[in-house]
């Protein structure tokens, strides 16, 4: 039930108020001084000074004295006295920054996930930031899209439980809590299945396909109170998701029951104009309105539009009231009408930024976030004997490292390879070659310069060679989707040069995505996948390079063996004519004639210095429950403690609609000493047998299931069950 207060508040608002309480604006509209980094195509609306003063929140992230300047002179304007909301992207931190989400998937580590959103919040909230648009929810398969680095990864589970603990991080139990942000999952819906991995593309998927693997990680979002959701700039149905009434009235409201508001991404409602599903500003406000979307970002159909048409009766005035008291709601829930600047402290952000414990938090996060794919026995490296290591290779001294959406967060912070490895050896045990740094593609830029022969001559007396390769991270994120997932071709020929020195070579790819390694791998002795890891990057890196931290991280997303095989996942479904078990000769079969159908690596995937061996599977229905328990016994078989990721996996053999191979249904991090052993157990639920089959009904079906537990998903010990 509405608060009178808000209800009066409403009854008390003309028109032309309530279209603007559904406006967002960036600073520089209350602030002429202030300038921010907008990711958008901006435009400077012909908005009059009333509309102006009456907008409901603000889009930028900038500084507390400017926020509090901001609303301080806003609300001297409004008449209602009703506060500005201002939002920003925090997504992986906000100057404390954390690995990309697509590395902290990786991490399957829930408890450090959450704690990470939960100091992000702590970090931006002292700057007067309500609202950040994350977590991102949307599932992920393609990696020629740029904002793979964004998702938790290619599972369904685990991006559910990824997004639910990102929520409870950045909102807690109560949002007028000091330190709590408003969190805003993103982008609904499906906006990770754009045709060819291109950005702002349309997507096209059948409802069971959409219903069971897409939309699961906003519902979880949703099942934890997330305050807002925001649209996709996708089609969903042939229709923009901004302007799409069964996603947005149907399933987001009446089946899942979500009572907070909605907000569309950067002008993403005008852009329907665009779609060809409205022919100008005025349709674009009736069909955003008629759908239920609450907040336009960036654009003004709704704040010059809607009175007129509620006037000549085109639309109700019900659903801009129904909007305008979701909004209220939002800022009575952050308690901005009794402190309208909240936790805004300039001071305070100085105190917290970057201290000792968030450092901490985040180098502990991205040591779990790295992943060893490789290891020829060269790793850990010991630091007796005066060890002298060579680096070459752009991210050797690069401290470009913090990845997309990094908040406020500087490079100068960051801890680069090299001086994390300093920090252990010495300066002069340290030699560095060949450091170009990559720029940005769209600024022309293909490669760095050659210095292969010096790097080579400079290196020669190395124990160990470093090579730190991978793309600029400018080349990963939003609007930043590839065709060529290759390292360039100059790093290519310096990891292969470094191998004629006879020394042991370690790579480490720096990527904001999957990129396509397998041209390197037989030059390389250990392999780490550091992806993007944030302000503590070298010194996780060094940690894990010397064995202080035992490798744990695991791949959320698969790695192709070419672009030519994108879309590669392990959830697939087996075709009719399947390729698995057949002679390479095999022609009329599913398969490629010139490359494996399975990944280089599989979700799920990476190694460790321990070696975990699993045995003795046991699998005990309780048909009373529709269930079963599943059991393994896994041992940690070195001289090394470890944590090892055990998954457990079901394929539901016969159905009514095809199933996949295989399906992540729990997980749990495990810490077990060297010779130790623990037997570890799954409840299976009939909830987690269940599927969408091609009426939308969520049903269970009696039949044989095979129950999968392993150490990835393709590495598993399997026991087939019944359960009636």
């Amino acid at each position: 039930m509405a608060k009178q207060f808000i209800l009066d508040l409403i009854k008390a608002m003309t028109l032309e108020e309530k279209a603007a309480q559904l406006t967002q604006l960036s600073p520089n509209y209350f602030d002429e001084k202030t300038s921010v980094t907008l990711t958008g195509p901006y435009r400077n609306f012909d908005l009059t000074k009333e509309m102006i003063e009456n907008a409901g929140s603000v889009l930028g992230c900038v500084d507390a004295q400017t926020y509090c300047k901001i609303q301080d002179a806003y609300l001297k304007k409004n008449r209602h006295h009703i506060p500005l909301l201002f939002m920003a992207d925090i997504i992986h931190g906000m100057k404390t920054i954390f690995p990309i989400p697509l590395a902290i998937g990786g991490s399957f580590d829930l408890k450090l996930c959450e704690e990470s959103a939960q100091i992000a919040a702590k970090e931006a909230s002292v700057t007067g930031l309500h609202v950040t648009f994350s977590p991102m929810a949307d599932l992920v398969r393609d990696p020629r899209w740029g904002r793979v680095m964004e998702s938790p990864g290619e599972d369904p589970y685990l991006n559910s439980e990824m997004t639910r603990a990102m929520v409870r991080g950045y909102q807690g139990k109560d949002l007028k809590e000091s330190g709590r942000l408003a969190a805003c999952v993103k982008h609904f819906a499906a906006y990770g299945a754009g045709d060819g991995g291109r950005e702002y593309n349309t997507v096209d998927l059948s409802r069971g396909m959409l219903k069971e693997y897409y939309l699961p990680a906003y519902r979880a979002a949703v099942e934890e109170d997330v305050a807002l959701i925001m649209t996709s700039f996708n089609t969903i149905e042939r229709v923009p998701s901004t302007g799409n009434p069964w996603l947005l009235r149907e399933v987001l409201r009446k089946e899942w029951g979500f009572r907070g508001v909605t907000i569309s991404d950067f002008n993403s409602l005008d852009e329907i104009i665009n779609h060809s599903i409205a022919a100008d500003s005025k349709e674009a406000a009736k069909k955003g309105i008629v759908s239920g979307l609450d907040i336009e970002m960036m654009s003004a159909c709704y704040v010059t539009c809607l009175p007129e048409l509620v006037r000549t009766g085109e639309i109700k005035e019900e659903w801009v009231d129904e909007a305008v008291l979701r909004i209220l709601e939002l800022k009575d829930r952050l308690g901005l009408f009794e402190n309208p600047y909240k936790d805004a402290d300039q001071s305070g952000a100085e105190r917290i930024w970057l201290c000792e414990k968030h450092r901490k938090a985040a180098r502990k996060l991205a040591g779990e976030s790295a992943v060893l794919l490789k290891n020829n026995s060269v790793l850990p490296l010991s630091k007796a004997n005066n060890l002298k290591i060579g680096i070459a290779g752009p991210f050797a001294e690069s401290k470009q490292v913090l990845g997309g959406w990094a908040g406020q967060g500087e490079n100068k912070d960051a801890i680069s390879l090299a001086d994390g490895i300093r920090a252990v050896l010495g300066n002069e045990n340290v030699v560095t070659a060949m450091t170009q740094e990559l720029q940005e593609r769209l600024t022309g830029f293909l490669d760095v310069k050659d210095e292969t022969k010096e790097a080579v001559k400079a290196l020669k007396d190395c124990d160990v060679i470093l090579a730190a390769v991978g793309e600029h991270p400018g080349d990963s994120g939003e609007a930043a989707s590839k065709t060529y997932l290759r390292l360039s071709k100059n790093q290519e020929k310096l990891i292969h040069e470094l191998k004629e020195l006879s020394k042991p070579v370690i790579v480490i790819v720096f990527a904001g995505r999957p990129m396509e390694i397998e041209p390197i791998l037989e030059d390389c002795d250990a392999l780490i996948y550091g992806w993007f890891l944030g302000t503590e990057m070298g010194n996780a890196l060094t940690d894990l390079l010397f064995g202080k931290v035992n490798p744990s991280g695991r791949l959320s997303i698969s790695i192709p063996h070419t672009v030519g095989q994108i879309p590669v996942y392990y959830n697939y479904f087996q075709t009719g004519r399947p390729y698995q078990g057949m002679s390479p000769q095999e022609r009329f079969a599913s398969r490629y004639i010139d490359c494996e159908n399975s990944p280089l690596y599989p979700f799920g995937y990476g190694l460790s210095y321990s070696n975990f061996i699993y045995s003795n599977l046991n699998v005990c229905t309780d048909s009373k429950k529709r269930g079963a328990t599943a059991s393994v016994l896994v041992k940690n078989d070195s001289d090394t403690d470890g944590t090892v990721v055990v998954q457990l996996y079901i394929r539901d053999i016969t159905a009514s609609v095809v199933r996949p191979v295989k399906e992540l249904k729990g997980f749990q991090r495990i810490w077990l000493t060297a010779g130790e052993q623990k037997e570890i157990s799954f409840e299976i639920t009939e909830e987690m047998l269940k599927y969408y089959n091609n009426k939308e009904e969520f049903i269970f079906e009696a039949g044989e299931f095979e129950i999968m537990i392993g150490d990835n998903s393709e590495q598993l010990l399997k026991e087939k069950i019944t359960i009636l």
